[in-house]
């Protein structure tokens, strides 16, 4: 990062830095427990899960007033004005994080007030997969570094393929047996969230090429000009 003239500006960007991580890890941490009370079903650390969401959406905004607070106040330019804006990207999707993290434990109460409909194998990749992105995603945010950030990308075919795997073994239990419908769509709710937490480090990455480098990677082959809105 570059070096500032004002010491106390410099602290301020690495407490951003660092209430980022600290976000990062509890949104890590939620998908974690939301899929350990998920295989040994317990509702009990769903419902802890669940509870500690509002420490996330209190995390978001503490780091959303700081951000506006360093963009009004000290008015920055280049790679710091292009990491503050980063930073508040990258809050919003550890936010989504989050709230998935609360879905997945919400379908795993359900899920254990009925019988097992299967072994828990893709499951436990998916999520196994899907937070390692997560802290690739924020690995390349806090060094910098951008090859980590393309390896994320690159990373997240894997989990859509274990998502469609996954739903079609679904498919097949629920055309066999019409009592295992309701099991099998919550399981299917939750390699979708899954998926989507994959998605939301794909963001993030691609946030970090845009810091690091000033180019955007969102819409390969879409110009800025073809997305500007017609006068």
């Amino acid at each position: 990062m570059t070096q500032h003239t004002s010491r106390h500006y410099e602290q301020e960007l690495e407490t951003l830095k660092e209430k980022i991580l600290l976000l990062g890890g509890k949104v890590e941490e939620m998908i974690a427990s939301a899929m350990k009370s998920l295989l040994s079903r317990d509702p009990g650390l769903a419902r802890r899960v669940i509870a500690s969401d509002r420490e996330v959406d209190s995390g978001e905004l503490e780091i959303d007033h700081l951000c506006l607070s360093l963009l009004a106040l000290r008015q920055p330019a280049a790679s710091d004005l292009r990491f503050i804006a980063t930073a508040l990207k990258i809050v919003t999707d550890l936010e989504r994080i989050g709230d998935l993290a609360v879905n997945i434990a919400e379908r795993s109460i359900e899920l254990s007030e009925e019988p097992p409909l299967k072994p828990y194998i893709d499951i436990p990749r998916m999520a196994s997969a899907a937070t390692g992105m997560v802290k690739e995603a924020l690995d390349a945010f806090v060094k910098r570094e951008p090859r980590l950030a393309i390896e994320v990308l690159q990373a997240d075919s894997a989990v859509d393929q274990l998502n469609v795997q996954l739903f079609r073994e679904l498919l097949t239990y629920m055309i066999e047996e019409p009592k295992n419908v309701s099991r099998a769509l919550r399981i299917t709710f939750i390699a979708k969230y899954l998926e989507r937490v994959a998605d939301h480090a794909t963001n993030i990455a691609q946030m970090v090429i845009f810091m690091c480098e000033g180019r955007d990677v969102r819409h390969p082959g879409l110009r800025i000009a073809d997305a500007a809105p017609e006068k």
